[in-house]
């Protein structure tokens, strides 16, 4: 979003939360967006929000919560199939459920019968609980390192995306999480955060029936605090 402002010459502000990894908001800033920070434990990020877009006239433009950012989202997914062909599985990591509610989109467009399965952080499930009980839960303030996935809940449209489009949820450990991250970072040469690496754990922690089928995997998010590595690498191998 501060990059696509600045292209376009128009001002934009971004609500991040204050713990957020220091190298998302120097980029941010770096393409020139003002940063307001909140707290997660306290503030509500999407009152606030709506709050600066009513006091300076801006457009709101949600991280997941719009038809069209879903959309744009899902264009990952469908630039995979153009790519590869028809898969049989694709997995999709979810935080509020936009990507994966446009990449399943996708999927019933280019690949009929493809099965689309969503991945979160296992401390972050309310996502996979919401699919499991049709009823759209909530988690506060989960405590992971896939950032990008520390969402409250899903929102109701992505939600009816979820239980119209996918066709399974499922979620992964941090310590899997993390090996499966520097998996990609040492063998792939693939700088990947944590929360772009949740569809890749799946796949590889055995837990899904994948032996012999063509499947997709959608990596997303580099942002990368170098500074939490060596705590992620303690995490890792103590998990053994």
């Amino acid at each position: 979003m501060a990059l696509a402002g600045q292209l376009l010459d128009v001002p934009r502000v971004i609500v991040m939360p204050a713990d957020a990894p220091a190298v998302k908001r120097a980029a941010a800033e770096g393409y020139g967006a003002e940063i307001v920070l909140y707290d997660r434990e306290r503030d509500d990020r999407e009152a606030i929000g709506r709050q600066l877009s009513r006091d300076r006239g801006l457009a709101l433009i949600p991280p997941y919560d719009h038809p069209q950012v879903v959309a744009g989202q899902g264009t990952a997914a469908l630039e995979l199939f153009e790519d590869v062909g028809p898969l049989d599985v694709l997995l999709v990591p979810c935080g509020g459920g936009g990507l994966l509610g446009g990449s399943a989109l996708s999927a019933g467009a280019k690949s009929p019968g493809c099965r689309v399965v969503g991945v979160e952080p296992a401390a972050g499930d309310d996502a996979t609980r919401s699919f499991m009980t049709k009823t759209l839960q909530r988690v506060k303030n989960p405590q992971t390192v896939a950032d990008g996935a520390r969402t409250l809940s899903m929102s109701d449209m992505t939600f009816q995306l979820m239980l119209d489009h996918v066709s399974a949820m499922t979620t992964v450990d941090d310590p899997q999480l993390l090996s499966a991250m520097f998996y990609l970072w040492e063998r792939l040469k693939l700088v990947v955060e944590p929360t772009g690496a949740l569809a890749a754990a799946a796949a590889f922690e055995g837990n899904l029936a994948l032996q012999g089928l063509r499947v997709g995997v959608i990596l997303t998010g580099g942002n990368v605090d170098l500074s939490q590595v060596a705590q992620w690498l303690d995490k890792s191998r103590t998990s053994g």
